[in-house]
């Protein structure tokens, strides 16, 4: 091997040593939650997560999130996942002027992993709804096995 060589392999796992401590844990998105969420405890129901089980490519992977209440209830909805580099992926603020409490986004997923949906409704209370995926060619992280 010559120094050429060593470099190259010194700097992949350098490299792969950073993007792999980049991804987030089950603490930092509960942590994540938590803030979101002010403290309180979401209860499980009222949300739908809509994501396929079994994704393919996780560099699109589309979602959608409906909360089982009139538009006018819903204040906000967010996206958390368990092991991307950043567990808040996306926070969507409702209005009566949108129409129903429904959004549909397409996000990227590292690896295989848990997602928490969590809608913050207009009378101080949350409500959850999470989902196991498990994704074949991971995104955001590459080199990543699920």
């Amino acid at each position: 091997m010559n120094r050429r060589d060593a470099l190259k392999t010194g700097a992949g796992l350098t490299l792969m040593t950073l993007v792999r401590t980049a991804s987030a844990t089950p603490a930092e998105m509960a942590a994540a939650i938590n803030t979101f969420t002010g403290g309180a405890v979401p209860q499980a129901g009222k949300v739908k997560f809509d994501i396929a089980q079994l994704i393919d490519n996780g560099n699109a992977v589309p979602v959608t999130i409906a909360v089982d209440s009139p538009v006018e209830n819903v204040k906000a909805i967010a996206i958390f996942t368990e092991r991307n580099p950043q567990t808040e992926v996306a926070v969507f603020t409702l209005t009566p002027r949108s129409g129903k409490a429904e959004v549909s986004t397409r996000i990227r997923l590292a690896t295989s992993q848990r997602l928490v949906a969590v809608a913050r409704m207009v009378d101080g209370g949350y409500w959850s709804h999470q989902v196991e995926v498990i994704v074949a060619l991971a995104a955001c992280v590459e080199g990543e096995t699920p």
